[in-house]
């Protein structure tokens, strides 16, 4: 498993270090383009870093730009991340052929090895975090 992990993410790291970026600043930037502003530490979750991380991360997207912090009018004390409109072109137009990449690096399974593979792994993670 590992194996594979660190051959799929050379790829996709590859990928979008032409843009600049790091995998993990890729991830937040997708995780935005597609779920639209999200609090931090929902960002924090979704791409498994620490909230020291995704404060380090995300203060590095808004010096490139791409992302904005915003208010919650519910809690003082909490912020969104949000893509600015330079953010949104970015992952609009590097998106499809990130997904292309990936889709490529995936072919060496049938959809139905994928399907099932991905099934594998996802209920291997909920059991390993049940612990």
């Amino acid at each position: 498993m590992s194996r594979a992990h660190a051959a799929i993410a050379a790829h996709a790291s590859a990928d979008v270090a032409r843009h600049g970026l790091t995998l993990a600043e890729f991830g937040i930037l997708e995780a935005l383009y597609h779920r639209g502003p999200m609090l931090l530490g929902e960002v924090q979750r979704r791409i498994l870093v620490s909230s020291g991380g995704i404060t380090f991360l995300v203060d590095r997207l808004i010096a490139k730009g791409v992302v904005e912090r915003r208010a919650c009018e519910a809690d003082r004390r909490a912020r969104y991340a949000a893509l600015t409109p330079a953010g949104t072109e970015l992952v609009a137009r590097i998106f499809p052929e990130h997904a292309a990449l990936l889709t490529q690096v995936m072919e060496g399974l049938t959809v139905a090895e994928q399907t099932t593979a991905a099934d594998v792994m996802r209920a291997l993670g909920r059991y390993a975090a049940a612990d």
